[in-house]
């Protein structure tokens, strides 16, 4: 029989809570392999076993899905056996001979969490080793650079064989940690911010800004993509999206050019805490770097800050764009990240936007605008599902 193995990380260290973590994994895998077919799960010694009901279940796709299942470090295939040596001599040669084929050299590793197994870890490699190089001739054994690492683990209840474990996603499990509202623009930074939080065990609600029609439904489209694609490690991340077209047009046109950036990014805070408070999130994630633009100079980012009453997370506010790529690459955002549909922070863009403001001239800037009614009513929309903006609404 073939089971998974799915290694624990960080949260075997989280001392008299670390069952409240474990419970929350083995509820998120249960949840995410469902579509896999039936199986059972068994967790000890930091370790979830996956053990198949039958021979329908889809073992390939649990075993991709695992991988990405925020609060695993490492993700395996293994062989079940009985903990005798004699059942693990007949069942590793079979199990392993695909692998060991196309390889020259390799070792054997032993691991004994059950000490009272009758040999050694050492005996149990040098005679499993021997074994295999009776069955495979070709091999040759190498200890310090092999090919192949065969691993045989000595637990509770059985003994397992297996070949290289793949990198899990690490983190934390998703929610255990409570949930936050994401601001996501459609760019790269956000869905890397989304994905970072996440992994440090973070529900997540999108929440997304929409001015019809200076942005396009395909714009909105691209954003779903994301948190999509984000939502494979992080789960389900429902969207809000918030009719801003009114908003901005009248920022546009009653608040000085060089202001307007700020002042809309306080408008969107004030809207997103809102909603946040409404769906049971208790802190703010956004994907501003430090310097990258006008508005994420420090004090800009201190006057958008001045109107939020909750944490405001910012995990990339000390990395570059080239460290944003990379790992919005990795997580296979960038391709749909940088499709040509422009959002709402990049209508009516200030040519000179004002990196040093002051919080008075922007409360000023603010209170010509007056803007609280529209506020409230782009609010009142968003949680009623209402962002098409039509030209009545625009005025």
């Amino acid at each position: 029989m073939e089971v998974l193995l799915l290694k624990c990380g960080e949260m075997v260290l989280k001392g008299l809570n670390r069952k409240r973590f474990e419970e929350r994994l083995l509820q998120v895998l249960r949840e995410r392999l469902a579509p896999c077919g039936k199986f059972s799960l068994y967790s000890m010694q930091s370790t979830v076993t996956v053990t198949p009901a039958d021979a329908s279940f889809d073992m390939d796709r649990a075993f991709e899905l695992s991988r990405h299942v925020f609060g695993l470090v490492s993700v395996c295939r293994a062989a079940v056996c009985e903990k005798d040596m004699d059942d693990i001599y007949r069942v590793a040669p079979d199990y392993l001979s695909e692998l060991l084929s196309g390889v020259s050299t390799f070792k054997v590793d032993a691991r004994r969490s059950d000490k009272k197994f009758p040999l050694t870890s050492m005996d149990i490699m040098r005679e499993l080793g021997a074994v295999l190089l009776e069955r495979f001739p070709h091999l040759r054994v190498d200890v310090n650079d092999p090919e192949a690492v065969i691993r045989v683990e000595i637990r509770d209840r059985n003994a397992f064989v297996h070949g290289p474990a793949v990198p899990g996603a690490g983190g934390l499990p998703s929610g255990i940690n409570g949930r936050a509202a994401l601001l996501i623009s459609g760019g790269i930074d956000s869905p890397v911010a989304a994905y970072m939080m996440a992994r440090r065990g973070l529900a997540l609600t999108g929440i997304h800004f929409f001015s019809y029609p200076y942005t396009s439904p395909r714009a909105l489209q691209k954003v779903r993509d994301l948190l999509a694609i984000v939502g494979r490690a992080a789960g389900d991340i429902p969207l809000i999206v918030v009719p801003f077209t009114r908003v901005q047009e009248v920022i546009r046109d009653r608040c000085p050019e060089e202001l307007s950036t700020l002042v809309l990014r306080r408008c969107m805070m004030r809207v997103a805490q809102r909603i946040a408070w409404k769906k049971d999130c208790h802190a703010l994630v956004t994907g501003e770097s430090l310097g990258q633009v006008a508005s994420q100079t420090l004090l800009a980012l201190g006057v958008t800050d001045a109107v939020a009453d909750m944490p405001v997370f910012r995990p990339l506010i000390g990395m570059d764009k080239t460290d944003i790529i990379k790992i919005s690459r990795e997580i296979d955002t960038f391709d749909t990240s940088i499709l040509p549909y422009e959002d709402c922070c990049t209508v009516f863009t200030p040519k000179h936007p004002k990196t040093k403001p002051r919080l008075a001239e922007i409360e000023a800037a603010e209170a010509k605008c007056a803007l609280d009614e529209l506020l409230d009513e782009a609010y009142t929309r968003a949680l009623a599902g209402d962002f098409m903006d039509s030209p009545e609404n625009r005025g």
